[in-house]
């Protein structure tokens, strides 16, 4: 970019907060968009209080249906961009009529998720430009009106025209005419006092008295006025002079169009918020049988709880009553505590026990033998005897388990 530029674009931020970020927004959008060109204009808020802001405006390629067109917009920068969104605006000719939908509104302010979330450290406008050329591309901001809504020729070379810029084919695109525009079916859009101004049109174009062009009266052709019914110019009789019954039928023709389209930008917008309120109720209902079905499982587990809690309080008062009987019993004795079931099983147990004593009589002979307690005589005399002992009751015990008919 020429340095003139730089410093044209530089004297026009003077005012702004962040400059060095600014300008280099711009530069990259400027540079990448020859289309787009930049001006300092005067912006009017909803309060009605004006400023100063740096615009972006021109036309930015929109690919729909594998055609490429050219759709005019108008980006506003506030004084602490980038930490602020930028407004962004779609300027139709007056060839053109907005469509309304969930990224443009009546007015042609542009809502889109990109500016919703606006993050100034990673969004810059190149990328917002990218990602309006691919929503616009889905959903196209403008459309075409019919003939007979253009009540005076405008010139060809049109903003939304396919591949060949101004001047070139005037083939405008396939969009619903106007009687036809609340026929889609399209997401809500933002209502209320949402809604931003529209902004000022600059002077010397299209619309300069400040609204947007497609609010504008039809303007009179070359000639004057459209005749008034019932003119002929074939008939010799009839005379060009215009009359005040022709302006009379001219307004009138002027605020019938008016009217229909408010009407049908209003009916539009009903339209929208009714599908968003039927989206809504569909939404509620699907939550209400969600949330019946969550209060019957809890209801049903709450019962549960409350018969568990019951029976934990049963078990609770039963030990009670065990520890109560425990504590006021007397002692037991351990020989009487195991019982066998008949005198055969009796008699392997008590068996079973001797052997048991008898080894570890064995095993303490033998520890007193290794340290000096016993001498050898007498440990070889009472193992002899234990040894005995111990045979005869392993031979007792393999008896009793074969006539009890045990394993092994």
């Amino acid at each position: 970019m020429p340095a003139v530029e730089e410093s044209q674009i530089l004297k026009y931020l003077s005012k702004y907060k962040y400059v060095g970020a600014t300008k280099k927004d711009v530069v990259d959008v400027v540079t990448s968009y020859r289309s787009l060109t930049y001006d300092l204009q005067r912006f009017v808020f909803n309060d009605g209080s004006t400023k100063e802001l740096f615009t972006i405006q021109g036309t930015i390629p929109v690919v729909y249906k594998n055609n490429t067109y050219y759709i005019p917009i108008c980006i506003w920068l506030m004084d602490t961009h980038p930490q602020n969104a930028p407004m962004c605006f779609v300027k139709p000719t007056p060839t053109m009529q907005i469509k309304v939908s969930m990224y443009v509104d009546h007015n042609g302010k542009v809502y889109l998720p990109y500016l919703h979330d606006w993050q100034p450290n990673s969004s810059d406008l190149l990328s917002l430009i990218q990602v309006m050329i691919v929503t616009f591309g889905e959903h196209p901001p403008v459309y075409s009106k019919p003939k007979e809504q253009i009540a005076a020729p405008y010139p060809t070379n049109s903003y939304m025209h396919q591949p060949g810029g101004p001047g070139g084919s005037n083939s405008f695109l396939p969009y619903p005419t106007a009687g036809g525009a609340g026929g889609g079916n399209f997401p809500p859009y933002p209502t209320g006092s949402n809604f931003g101004p529209y902004p000022p049109t600059p002077a010397g174009t299209a619309g300069g008295s400040g609204y947007p062009p497609y609010m504008n009266f039809p303007q009179p052709s070359a000639g004057g006025y459209p005749p008034a019914a019932g003119y002929n110019p074939s008939n010799p009789s009839s005379t060009g002079t215009i009359t005040e019954e022709h302006i009379k039928a001219s307004l009138i023709s002027a605020v019938e169009d008016k009217l229909r389209r408010r009407i049908q930008e209003k009916v539009n917008q009903y339209h929208a918020e009714i599908e968003t309120l039927n989206r809504t109720k569909q939404e509620l209902v699907e939550g209400s049988s969600k949330i019946d079905a969550i209060i019957s499982r809890l209801e049903r587990e709450q019962v549960d709880l409350q018969k568990n809690i019951s029976v934990l309080k049963d078990k609770e008062q039963e030990l009670e009553k065990s520890l109560e009987t425990l504590e006021s019993a007397e002692a037991i004795n351990p020989d009487e505590a195991v019982t066998t079931t008949a005198p055969l099983y009796r008699q392997l147990l008590n068996a079973y026990a001797d052997e048991a004593a008898t080894e570890d009589a064995i095993y303490y002979l033998g520890e007193g033998l290794r340290g000096g307690v016993i001498d050898l005589e007498t440990f070889l005399k009472h193992v002899r005897q234990l040894s005995r002992k111990q045979f005869i009751l392993r031979a007792t015990m393999q008896k009793c388990r074969q006539k009890a008919g045990l394993a092994g």
